[in-house]
């Protein structure tokens, strides 16, 4: 037989339902953990460990938090990786026989987190669901935020569809991520090591039988053609999981979805994981937005237009039209400064309606958040008021007038401007609303009086001054005395309790007003939650048109604040061309000119056409290549998204791709070398880039020895020129190269301009034509603050190295221009040899009969192979 006392068999009970979540049981004020969840919390959250009666021979572990403040102690727990079961009293416990009735009302995991006070308000928390049949190379995510209401999916049918489908995911970052039994024993490994934005929770679930049974009957539509999602089955599994998980947890909660939205994301610009990280776009989930691109942008004013432009730059459109439209308002925006100001003075008034929508649905809103509503539609209407003047700005506030203009006076005439942040506890509706209501109201300040007639009676017939009446919980009202004036009680007092300074007492007729004035009170509180729940459900029903405003809010931030960013840096509205001219004049790095003094920034010029779209780019480490490479991407993206840019002048074609390889990236923890993850992403490059991408490569080929770099650069600026066509920019420190140009019909050389004055050298950041004749690697070397005996034995060292490239030239009557001397990797024994031995001979004599151009780049990377066994003499090791 158990010795559980009933309370904790139905604890038990419901805890074996969810043993992999915390759960806090509600008893009366307090949310209660007991046994290893108790532990946990003691530890997570600093509470105070105690026990509980002894359960078979054993204390039982326990830890709790106040009702009122429980909402704090979630965040912290989700954040740290936990799932919450939240346990409510289901039944009024004075009404109850026996154990009062509890079960789990919802289950909070970091992708469920309704209480926006704890989320970001500039950012989405959004919770995605991933699907993956490799037999079919096709991959789907379904993703969504369910303070917001959006709910996204897509599917990736492509031979590179995981890394596409990474590249996807890298841009929603979603605090958690669903995977089915089968994908998560196959993928988990991999996606954990792959993702590169931290926090993030991985759930197993189960896949939901008929999904598209499933799907149509929770939005109650006929089909789910509805949601062009007709044949679409890897993405319409994954959204049923997506849908069917949250709505398990939130259990008999209402959810803010009315759609799915398919994405087809071969209408956006791709970006890969590499491209995204190394033009640092936007932050991390959990990390500022300063030095990143969203971070120059965004002067948003409204937190809706914060967390719309963060998806915009991750997804830069491909259609012309739609840039062109964006262009137009921004452009509008940018000539008319007083109505850009009188817009953005109007917005930055306007609060967070699409997460006030959530809480309205969830049923967790409050007066104030119903105030803030009102408030932001008085704002809206101002604002339309204001456009409507302008027939050219007409289309982007288009608005549902009637229906808000319905809501904005019903909450006007219905909630106090002082509502109180409680709905439980009174003071919510307005005086002369309600006709019950101002009765109760009248009975309770008609009982407030008296008691106030009976502290003043009381005083004056016992003579204690500081005779008063107070209020709790647990004795009602009764009057308080110090142990002073203790001996001029009268004798009618009935003592209730004792104090070390003070006496409390009651008497009969305060008692009998007391009963009047608490009724009234308990019929109030009960009367203004129930009319406050009447006019939340009347807003419920028109929710879309609160979306609705919510995104033309947005979209309007957006442009506005486009337009001012673009005043306030000086940019320029570009040309967006049908043709394949990409040509950009006093091109700045919109996020490094951010963080430098104004004005300081070197322009810089480029040209990338029919005639040349290949440059080859030469000159020292630190004088500014990667900056002037990056800057050409940036300013790509923010044409793309309608945005002016970091120019003088700027004609920017459709670019479909942008692909970075920089390999101070490199993320050396997945184990792999520098050299392999490089040539990955090359390899990624070249079987994806298309004519139409633009490609920035930088250093390719260090990794791995001089020979064998200056060969794979080499064949993939052939290939690149040859086989793909894609404008490029190649960032390079072999000299080597540069030779190419004289080959290659497109290709061109272009240089850091370099000035010496005596042993002094100056990077002077400037792209001119020509390359770069000098690797001035020592000099960057003493710049960064290397010893001096480091740099004079690199000069000597240097020296030696000329003098036996003069021999070898010498010798073979070839030209072998100087490596970059910082690139120097052979040890003192080998640049003490005065001949190159046979192996080199035999090697140099191949390559001057190979016929480079014919060769794939796999074959190149076979045949050097073959050369480096050669030169190794025959042992590989």
């Amino acid at each position: 037989m158990s010795t559980d006392t009933p309370l904790m068999q139905q604890y038990k009970k419901i805890k074996e339902e969810y043993q992999n979540e915390i759960l806090m049981f509600r008893l009366g004020d307090f949310y209660e953990m007991f046994f290893e969840d108790a532990k946990i919390a003691s530890k997570e959250l600093g509470l105070t460990l105690t026990k509980r009666n002894k359960e078979k021979g054993q204390d039982v572990p326990l830890a709790g938090v106040p009702y009122h403040s429980v909402a704090s102690y979630i965040a912290k727990l989700v954040e740290k990786g936990y799932s919450v079961a939240i346990c409510e009293q289901v039944e009024d416990p004075k009404s109850a026989t026996g154990i009062v009735k509890r079960e789990v009302t919802r289950v909070i995991t970091p992708g469920t987190i309704i209480d926006v006070d704890f989320l970001d308000k500039n950012n989405n928390n959004y919770i995605a669901c991933i699907k993956i049949n490799t037999i079919e190379n096709m991959l789907a995510i379904a993703y969504a935020d369910i303070t917001t209401g959006e709910f996204s999916v897509f599917e990736i049918k492509d031979k590179n569809f995981f890394e596409k489908g990474l590249a996807e995911i890298n841009k929603i970052q979603a605090s958690e991520i669903l995977l089915d039994e089968k994908t998560y024993s196959e993928y988990i490994s991999i996606l954990e090591e792959r993702i590169s934005f931290s926090g993030v929770k991985f759930t197993e679930i189960k896949n939901v039988k008929k999904a598209e049974d499933y799907l149509s009957s929770y939005f109650d539509i006929m089909s789910i053609e509805a949601f062009s999602l007709k044949s679409k089955d890897m993405a319409i599994s994954a959204a049923a999981n997506l849908l069917h998980y949250i709505d398990d947890l939130q259990k008999c909660n209402e959810l803010p979805f009315s759609k799915i939205e398919y994405k087809n994301i071969n209408n956006i610009m791709e970006l890969n994981i590499s491209t995204q990280n190394n033009l640092n776009l936007v932050p991390k989930r959990t990390e500022e937005s300063k030095g990143t691109l969203l971070g120059v942008l965004d002067s948003c004013v409204t937190s809706i237009g914060s967390r719309e432009l963060k998806k915009i730059i991750k997804n830069p459109f491909l259609d012309i039209k739609k840039i062109k439209e964006r262009q137009f308002y921004v452009d509008y925006f940018f000539n008319d400064v007083l109505l850009r100001e009188n817009i953005r003075e109007k917005l930055k008034d306007i609060y967070d309606i699409e997460r006030i929508a959530g809480k309205i649905i969830y049923g967790t809103e409050n007066g104030k958040d119903l105030l803030s509503l009102k408030d932001s539609i008085r704002k809206s209407l101002e604002t339309y008021k204001l456009l409507k003047e302008h027939q050219e700005l007409k289309k982007i506030f288009e608005l549902d007038i009637e229906i808000l203009l319905d809501i904005y006076n019903k909450i006007e005439l219905i909630i106090d401007t002082e509502a109180p942040f409680s709905v439980r506890e009174g003071g919510i509706i307005k005086d002369g609303y309600n006709t019950e209501l101002d009765e109760l109201r009248r009975i309770s300040k008609l009982g407030k009086d008296f008691i106030l007639e009976i502290e003043q009676r009381e005083r004056e017939r016992t003579g204690i001054k500081g005779l008063k009446i107070k209020y709790n919980k647990v004795f009602g009202y009764f009057i308080e005395v110090t142990k002073a004036n203790e001996h001029l009680v009268p004798e009618d007092y009935i003592r209730k309790q004792t104090l070390v300074n003070y006496e409390r007492y009651i008497v009969p007729d305060l008692k009998e007003y007391e009963e009047k004035v608490i009724t009234a009170k308990s019929k109030i509180e009960a009367l203004e939650y129930d009319l406050f729940k009447s006019l939340s459900s009347e807003i419920k029903e028109h929710i879309e048109s609160l979306y609705k405003l919510a995104n033309r809010i947005a979209n309007l931030d957006i442009v506005s604040n486009f337009a001012h960013v673009a005043t306030k840096n000086s940019y320029v509205k570009p040309e967006i061309s049908e043709d394949s001219i990409l040509e950009i004049k006093g091109g700045r790095h919109p996020i490094v000119e951010s963080l430098i003094a104004s004005g300081s920034y070197v322009k810089n010029d480029i040209i990338l056409d029919e005639k040349n779209n290949l440059i080859i780019l030469t000159g020292p480490n630190m004088s500014g290549k990667s900056t002037y490479m990056k800057q050409v991407a940036l300013n790509i993206i923010m044409a793309h998204i309608g945005s002016y840019v970091a120019a003088d002048y700027a004609k920017i074609p459709i670019v479909d791709k942008i692909f970075t390889r920089v390999g101070a990236s490199d993320d050396l923890l997945t184990g792999q070398s520098t050299f392999m993850l490089e040539m990955t992403e090359v390899a990624s490059i070249l079987n994806n880039a298309t004519e139409k991408s633009f490609i920035v490569l930088d250093e390719i080929g260090r990794g791995t020895s001089t020979y064998d770099g200056i060969s794979i650069a080499t064949a993939i600026t052939e290939y690149i020129h040859n086989n793909i066509g894609a404008k490029t920019i190649f960032a390079t420190h072999y000299h080597e190269l540069t030779e190419l140009e004289k080959e290659l019909e497109r290709a061109i050389n272009f240089r850091v301009e370099v000035k010496e004055n005596g042993k002094n050298v100056v990077f002077l950041r400037e792209i001119v034509k020509g390359g770069a004749d000098k690797s001035y690697g020592i000099e960057v070397a003493r710049l960064s603050g290397v010893p001096k005996d480091v740099l004079n034995r690199s000069r000597k060292i240097l020296k030696k190295l000329e003098n036996r490239r003069n021999l070898i030239e010498s010798k073979m009557k070839a030209e072998q221009m100087m490596l970059f001397g910082n690139d120097f990797e052979e040890e003192e024994e080998e640049i003490e040899t005065e001949l190159i031995n046979e192996n080199e001979m035999k090697v140099l004599e191949m390559l001057k009969v190979m016929d480079l151009n014919s060769l794939s780049p796999l074959e190149s990377l076979l045949k050097l192979s073959e050369l480096k066994k050669i030169l190794l003499g025959g042992n590989n090791d």
